[in-house]
């Protein structure tokens, strides 16, 4: 008897079924604790950001004195609970590291990095108002009208921005190059060189050598650096041949005097303020004119559209594919106009405010097709917060940075096509024969291709700010030889380093990261192979079904595929979530040539037949090391000695702050 009531009492304690209910093991206790104190800052950090983020949106929204004090003390609120919850968390140091739950350790590892609310609150008060005084600068600056000397109230949008689409005066272009450049980055220079300074000390409190490597943190990989540039020489010799037959067209509107054979391409002659997109220059550059025009701007104009009509078939295309329609708070809420009568920030953006149910986007929509395609990219940043909505707030946004910024281009890959024209009604008939084809894919070269240098130089240059690898002194004409060696572009007149040029461009004296563009623009194309193929609309063996051609629209086969990526939000690392949509883990810009493979094939042999120069040199001096002060009036006096000399080679050479940043996206 004796032996058979051991035998049961071993057995009872040896199955965990027959545990008592209240008897619990220290790692589940701890679990259960980590998964409580997570929860209760998720409920209080998500309360603190709608307030914070609201103040900023009135800001942004209508620029003035009032809102500006506002948005400043919100900011400091807002850091005194981001230092608080961040000395909570580190108070589990050591033992978060034991969870066996990855979801929870994965928390805490995000919510360890505080950010710059980690600096003191007197240098904290002094970065947040550096980054509201250059991005004031920037959103506020208006030049003279070259035509009309006496008025001077031309604003970047839409002004200076439609004056660089249209015009082919080269006098008029280079005013509004070098005025944009006078009012903004010259004013913003000294802000920038405290802001430098500021942003490094944050990176140190919080771990980091520099700025620039914490914002490599969300990426979560040692070697991504040298995988981007890799990415940049797999897409090198497709930009090169695209870069001569453009310089070709353009010599020849312009003449030889200033577009040359064989050198970089004036950076004001190709319709875009920074050189980043020269998709404006289409009609200079289209291969087959006698073809039907593929920009439908005019369609848009004569069927009365209206930025309110672009964002409603925007949503239309994102529930086609069983995704999710804007919620009321969006059309209550969102400005899609340019309001008159006040200053605001009018460079496009998403906005989450934390809530779970308030979503909005900030554009001062125009009537093209331009237009169109960003109503799309902002659009699929609202989406995504859509898709993420109800995860903890550290897990709030994209698998990384680049991901969330790819949603809405992926989409406007298929709305592009001539197909989808046709079908919303835009386009009276698709001509489908090679000549077309080529049109077709030279236009969405010019965004897409000519992007792609810009969109990787612009960090690479601030990492070596950050890094101190560029000195205070040699600031600008470290971006000119980016530029120079990247991009193949020159300015139209020498400049300096009482310069700044970099801080002409939003995302600079905006403090945005930006080398999320580059790899968006590389996985969109990951993602529009994947979700074409799930539509059945790409096949790589049948040549009637070219990837250029594909348009998902309705295929709720390929938007729960694209759902299932979205839902994970940062849950997950990027790398899987990139698996559970394209079946590969890592990022391959062989996509991108795959996409562009006939035109490529093309450019190469017209190139080839007319002589083309691949590639691009110059003995030209384009920025001097020397801080030369001169007037706006003098400016193309500028003298060249001691200058940095750029040429002789033919081919380019030479935050993770999820829990803690205010969560809006703006437009590259």
């Amino acid at each position: 008897m004796l032996v058979l009531w051991l035998c049961l009492l071993y057995g009872a304690a040896a199955d965990p079924q027959h545990t008592p209910d209240h008897v619990r093991t220290e790692s589940e206790q701890l679990e259960e604790d980590a998964r409580n104190f997570l929860h209760e800052l998720d409920v209080k950090g998500s309360e603190e950001c709608t307030v914070a983020t609201m103040t900023s949106w009135n800001y942004a929204s209508d620029i003035t004195e009032k809102h500006k004090k506002e948005k400043a003390a919100a900011e400091l609120k807002y850091a005194e609970w981001e230092k608080e919850a961040w000395e909570r968390v580190r108070k589990w140091n050591g033992k978060w590291e034991t969870l066996s739950d990855p979801y929870l350790k994965r928390q805490f590892k995000f919510m360890s990095i505080l950010g710059t609310a980690a600096l003191p609150k007197h240098d904290l008060e002094k970065y947040n108002n550096l980054v509201t005084e250059m991005s004031t600068v920037y959103s506020t600056a208006k030049i003279c009208d070259y035509k009309n000397p006496r008025s001077c109230k031309l604003e970047l949008e839409p002004d200076l921005t439609k004056i660089l689409r249209t015009s082919r005066d080269y006098d008029e272009l280079e005013h509004v190059w070098k005025m944009w450049r006078y009012n903004t980055g010259r004013r913003i220079r000294d802000h920038y060189k405290l802001f430098v300074r500021l942003a490094n000390k944050a990176a140190k409190l919080n771990g980091f050598d520099n700025m620039g490597d914490m914002w490599l943190y969300p990426y979560e990989s040692d070697t991504f650096r040298d995988d981007l540039a890799e990415l940049w020489q797999q897409l090198n010799p497709l930009y090169q041949q695209l870069h001569a037959y453009v310089r070709r067209k353009l010599r020849q509107k312009y003449g030889e005097h200033y577009v040359t054979r064989r050198g970089p391409i004036p950076a004001h002659l190709l319709g875009n303020m920074w050189a980043q997109n020269w998709g404006h220059i289409y009609d200079l550059a289209i291969p087959f004119p006698h073809k039907a025009s593929l920009d439908v701007t005019p369609q848009m104009v004569s069927k009365g559209y209206t930025p309110r009509r672009m964002f409603e078939l925007s949503e239309e295309f994102f529930v086609s594919l069983n995704l999710t329609r804007m919620p009321p708070e969006f059309w209550q809420h969102s400005i899609i106009e340019k309001p008159q009568g006040r200053d605001l920030v009018c460079h496009a953006s998403a906005w989450d405010f934390c809530n779970a149910k308030d979503f909005r986007i900030k554009q001062c929509t125009e009537v093209t097709m331009n237009d169109l395609i960003t109503v799309h990219h902002e659009m699929g940043h609202v989406e995504y917060f859509l898709q993420y909505q109800n995860l903890p707030k550290a897990f709030r946004d994209g698998a990384n940075p680049g991901f969330h910024e790819a949603v809405g281009d992926v989409l406007a890959l298929s709305v592009s096509t001539p197909k989808h024209l046709l079908k919303i009604g835009l386009l009276n008939e698709v001509q489908d024969d090679p000549e077309a084809d080529i049109n077709f894919l030279l236009s969405m070269a010019l965004s897409k291709i000519t992007f792609l240098p810009f969109g990787y130089l612009i960090d690479l240059w601030r990492w070596d700010v950050f890094s101190g690898k560029t000195l205070e002194n040699d600031w600008n004409c470290a971006w000119w030889d980016l530029r120079y060696k990247l991009q193949g572009i020159k300015p139209p007149v020498q400049r300096s380093e009482y310069d700044f040029d970099p801080g002409a461009k939003y995302h600079i004296p905006g403090n945005t990261p930006y080398i999320r563009y580059f790899v968006s623009f590389v996985v969109q194309f990951q993602f529009h192979k994947a979700l074409c193929i799930k539509a059945g609309e790409y096949d790589p063996l049948d040549p009637s079904k070219p990837l250029h051609k594909c348009d998902i629209d309705h295929s709720t086969e390929a938007g729960n595929a694209l759902g299932d990526m979205l839902q994970l939000g940062s849950s997950k690392e990027w790398p899987e979530a990139l698996e559970i949509l394209t079946g590969t883990r890592k990022m391959d810009a062989s996509v991108i040539r795959e996409y562009f493979k006939p035109l490529e094939l093309w450019l190469a042999k017209d190139n080839e037949r007319h002589g083309e120069f691949i590639g691009w040199e110059t003995d030209e001096i384009l920025c001097t090391s020397e801080v030369v002060k001169k007037t706006a009036k003098s400016e193309e006096g500028v003298a060249a000695s001691d200058g940095v000399v750029v040429g002789g080679g033919s081919a380019p050479g030479s935050l993770l702050l999820i829990f803690f940043t205010l969560l809006h996206f703006v437009q590259f």
